[in-house]
Formats: C-alpha cells, sequence, structure tokens
C-alpha cells in the first residue's frame, strides 16, 4: 500500500485548478480523497457481511476577490470535471463575499513533511478479518455469565488525501485503519446487561490480541449484572479513561476560531488564563507515529506541530484555520481538516492529557460514597454557558473501592468548575484518537431514581 497519491490524481488536481484559474477564478484550491476498506461481522459464528469497498471523491474550491464556492464529484470524467469548474465559478459570482476566506500565502506552506508511519503496506486477506472477529467473539463468549451476542466485527481501510492550490502547494498522504470490536450480553430477562469494547490501531501489528479485546468486554457485561438506580446526592464523580476524553472533547469544541469568534463558548475570555489545576496538561500531536490522527500537514497545506494547548492549567491557545485566524487578527495554528464538500475548518489531532502520579487505586482511595463512570449517554453540554448534564453508568464507590454496578443515573455541573476541579490519574495509554488518564472531579450532582 503506497504512502502516497497515484500521478494521476496528482495530475488530476493540477489541471483542475489550473483550468480554474484560466477561466477566470482569483484562485482555487482542490482535495481528493480516496478509500479502500474492508469489514467483517458475525453473530454467534455467522458471517453476516465480508466486503470490500472502494471510493473517491474530489472537491474543488474557487475564489473571486472574497467570493468562494466549493462544489464535488465522484465522477473524474473530463467534461464532468469541465461543469463542475463551471458550476464552481458561477456559484462564487452569485454568493455574498467572505472577507475571511482565501488561501495561504505560499510563505506560510509546509516545506518539511515529516515521516510518520501511518501506512500499514500490506493489506489483509478477507479470511484474516473473519478469523479476527471470530477470535473476538468467541473469548467474549466464554466468559462465564454471557448469554448472547450482538456481534462482532473487524475492518481494515486505507484512505489516501491529496492536495493542489493554485498557491503552489501540492502535497499527499495516507493513512490505514484496523479495528476489532464485539458486544455481548450477560444475565437473562429483565436483568440483561450488555457491553462492547473495541481496540484499533495504525498498523495491524499494533492491534491488541482479539481474545484479549473479546475477553475484556464478556467481563465487563457480566460486571454490570444487578446494576442499582441510586437516590440523587453531590459526590467525587470518577471517568473511566473509557469516557474521560469526552471532556477533551468539550474543550476542543470550546476553544475552535469559529466558536471564539462568534462569542458563543464558555471559553471566550479565558485565553492565558488559568481554567484547570496548576498540573494540568493538554497536548495536541498532529505528528504521533503511527497516531490514527496524525497529519503532516493541515488541509490548507500548513505545517503543524506538538502543541501543548493548556499548560500549567493554563489555556495557551485557540484552535485556528487560515478563516477563523484572520477573523480574530491572529495566525492560524495549523489545526485546519477538510472533506471534499465543504471549507476547511479547525479541529484537534491525536489529543491527549498528560497523566499524574497517582495510581486510579489511590485517586479514589479517599472517596467514602462516588460514582466511577464507565458508559455516557446523550449530548447535554451548553457550549455557550458550559452547563452539563448527562445520562451515565458504572460502578458505586464506597470507602475508596468500586462496588456494585449502578445505572439510570444523570450527572450535572458546569464545565468551567469541573475543569477547576479535574484530577489525573497515571494511567494514560493511546487507544483513541483523544485519550486521557482515570479523571476525578469533586462535587457534581448525580440525580437517579433510587431510595
Amino acid at each position: 500500500m503506497s504512502d502516497s497519491a497515484s500521478p494521476d490524481d496528482r495530475d488530476r488536481l493540477a489541471d483542475l485548478v489550473s483550468d480554474a484559474t484560466r477561466r477566470g477564478a482569483d484562485a482555487a484550491d482542490a482535495v481528493l480523497i480516496r478509500s479502500t476498506s474492508i469489514s467483517h461481522s458475525q453473530r454467534l459464528g455467522e458471517i453476516e457481511q465480508l466486503e470490500r469497498q472502494e471510493s473517491f471523491d474530489l472537491g474543488l474550491r474557487v475564489f473571486r476577490g472574497r467570493k468562494q464556492a466549493i462544489v464535488s464529484s465522484t465522477d473524474f470524467s473530463k467534461n464532468v470535471l469541465d461543469e463542475l469548474v463551471g458550476r464552481a465559478l458561477g456559484m462564487a459570482a452569485a454568493v455574498p463575499d467572505d472577507p475571511w476566506a482565501g488561501l495561504a500565502d505560499p510563505d506560510q506552506l509546509v516545506t518539511e513533511i515529516p515521516d510518520l508511519n501511518m501506512v500499514d503496506p500490506d493489506e489483509p486477506a478477507g479470511q484474516t478479518l473473519v478469523e479476527m472477529a471470530r477470535a473476538c467473539e468467541d473469548a467474549a463468549c466464554a466468559v462465564e455469565g454471557v448469554t448472547n451476542s450482538e456481534g462482532a466485527q473487524a475492518r481494515w481501510s486505507y484512505t489516501g488525501i491529496c492536495l493542489a492550490a493554485s498557491n503552489g502547494f501540492a502535497e499527499d498522504y495516507g493513512r490505514t485503519n484496523t479495528g476489532i470490536s464485539v458486544s455481548v450480553i450477560a444475565g437473562e430477562g429483565a436483568g440483561m446487561e450488555s457491553e462492547y469494547d473495541f481496540a484499533h490501531t495504525v498498523h495491524i501489528a499494533d492491534l491488541e490480541d482479539p481474545a484479549t479485546v473479546g475477553k475484556r468486554a464478556g467481563e465487563k457485561a457480566v460486571a454490570r449484572l444487578g446494576a442499582r438506580r441510586m437516590p440523587t446526592t453531590q459526590v467525587p464523580v470518577v471517568y473511566d479513561p473509557r469516557v474521560a476524553g469526552s471532556l477533551l472533547g468539550h474543550l476542543t469544541g470550546a476553544i475552535t476560531g469559529p466558536a471564539i469568534a462568534r462569542g458563543t463558548s464558555f471559553l471566550k475570555e479565558k485565553l492565558g488564563e488559568r481554567i484547570f489545576a496548576p498540573d494540568i496538561e493538554i497536548v495536541d500531536d498532529p505528528h504521533r507515529h503511527r497516531g490514527l490522527r496524525s497529519k503532516p500537514f493541515d488541509a490548507e497545506g500548513i505545517a503543524n506541530t506538538k502543541q501543548s494547548i493548556v499548560k500549567d492549567g493554563v489555556l495557551t491557545s485557540w484552535l485556528l484555520d487560515l478563516a477563523s485566524g484572520r477573523q480574530l487578527g491572529l495566525e492560524t495554528t495549523g489545526h485546519a481538516g477538510r472533506g471534499t464538500s465543504g471549507p476547511p475548518s479547525p479541529g484537534p489531532s491525536n489529543l491527549y492529557m498528560t497523566p499524574g502520579d497517582q495510581s486510579p487505586a489511590e485517586l479514589i482511595a479517599d472517596i467514602g460514597s462516588g460514582l466511577y463512570i464507565t458508559s455516557l449517554m446523550g449530548m447535554g453540554v451548553n457550549g455557550v454557558t458550559g452547563d452539563y448534564s448527562r445520562g451515565a453508568s458504572g460502578f458505586w464507590i464506597e470507602d475508596g473501592e468500586i462496588g456494585f454496578p449502578v445505572t439510570e443515573l444523570t450527572i450535572a455541573g458546569n464545565l468551567n468548575q469541573m475543569f477547576a476541579e479535574m484530577r489525573r490519574a497515571d494511567d494514560l495509554n493511546f487507544h483513541f484518537s483523544t485519550n486521557s488518564p482515570t479523571v476525578r472531579i469533586d462535587g457534581m450532582t448525580v440525580a437517579g431514581g433510587g431510595d
């Protein structure tokens, strides 16, 4: 599997951009995304799906003055691409001005492309995925107390991205991904509980043993049996690493340039201020080798770098693309991402909170009563005020130990206070694109329907 785009793709984009400027565009850029995927699913040992898909999509953006228009196509024939250019130019003539739109200046473009080892060179055979899913599901179902399976999946994909622009930029990169997952049911009748687990990596050699993933899913399902509802109370809440990353997602949603420019973020006045405890550091690293969201440059051809967006508890930076940076009078931070049918927009890459110096057991040792969360539901977060309310389930903490399972709870607080109260353990692992160790937040409201 090649790390780079084919010469045909690079030539196609160069010709498209050249055609757009020749026919009247002041500037133009184009992105081409090719994807290949193999997916397998089974349930109780019976194959439900085994398929291979290939797709490709192309997006063209043209500028006339400060007007911009974007069109896309999955048909690369010459007459269709000719029509695509004409349609884009016609749209650009009719839309309102966007004073912040525009390509990067040539001196802003990346000059050194890092090798991030993001492409596994060998596409796995379909039978390999079948065997992975089977091992995962068999191990889950072998756990005593598991009574049924909701199925197991194994998948592999390759995505190639090629970008060219009239400012002289022309580069490409690729990324592979291999993953397994399984969901099983424990118990009978009204007492049934379901749980899942999964793993995914850039290189298949790095993937966790499917049987280990399956066994863990089965054990989680059995541990949920007998889940209780709890009365409403205020207690410390501890987030398992599987869900703790969601808190970092709320942070990045509040510090993207468009949210700040619109004034719709609860953190809009907090740049340069301490919003976490003094020992908290949160890092975004687009150059992590074999990282799930690594990329050698951003979607506007800008160099991207490892950056601490929170350092010593202080919010140090917004996440900016060119447009939002211009609107705020700031330089882009190289966080632009892009599909084929819309303009670039900023977002994180491989985001993580650095670990603390306590084990998870030490972090909860002084909690008399509290909640250990393993699952979250709903998206009750107000980005303007920071008010936070989500459905949750997990385990009740008693006398510093994780105890019995609990369900049908709602946790509530405000992200400003939650961030300030956050403490973290030392168990950081890079299992996801956004990663966090176990975190603890005191004084949250836990609402339930129990007695």
